[in-house]
């Protein structure tokens, strides 16, 4: 089953790589004109997340260096210890909902830490590839294109971030304990 899903892994991205474009030409898509158009598409659009980008970087600057990262993880660290969930990937799911590049930076830091075969470096592998940067995506995104009124898809995706987080948990226990 393993190498099963390697085989699978290893020519995913390049069937699709292949498949798209000479389907598109089979339906008669421009296909050099539309990856021509959506390039263009795709540079207004960076050019219109920038300040928010900015925003968003200031607040997790100011979030981790006042402390308040730290103050959310002693104050929730006793309820974890006493279930029986390593601690050391708490800052990891206060961070993800903010910042893919700082929970990568801090999954890496686990995983050289504890090691990929480690439980940690396990969860924290598997809570980075089953949870979003949902604060992240809203701010920008959100913001680029105007929508001012974000109160329920914050909701869905924050809930969403906790069950992957606690979904993560309990699967790498199922799995590899």
């Amino acid at each position: 089953m393993y190498a099963f899903v390697s085989l699978i892994s290893a020519w995913a991205i390049p069937i699709m790589i292949v498949f798209i474009p000479l389907y598109a030409a089979y339906r008669k898509v421009p296909v050099y004109e539309s990856f021509v158009d959506g390039a263009k598409e795709g540079f207004d659009t960076a050019i219109k997340i920038i300040p928010h980008l900015v925003g968003m970087m200031v607040a997790i600057s100011v979030f981790r260096a006042s402390g308040a990262m730290d103050l959310l993880i002693g104050w929730m660290r006793p309820f974890f210890e006493s279930i029986g969930v390593p601690t050391e990937v708490l800052p990891l799911a206060i961070l993800r909902p903010i910042t893919g590049a700082g929970s990568l930076a801090f999954t890496t830091d686990l995983i050289e830490q504890f090691g990929p075969d480690s439980m940690i470096g396990r969860i924290a592998s598997t809570v980075q590839g089953s949870t979003d940067t949902t604060l992240y995506v809203i701010t920008v995104y959100f913001g680029a294109i105007g929508i001012r009124k974000a109160g329920y898809a914050l909701k869905v995706g924050l809930i969403s971030d906790i069950v992957g987080f606690v979904a993560s948990i309990v699967i790498c226990y199922l799995v590899f304990s």
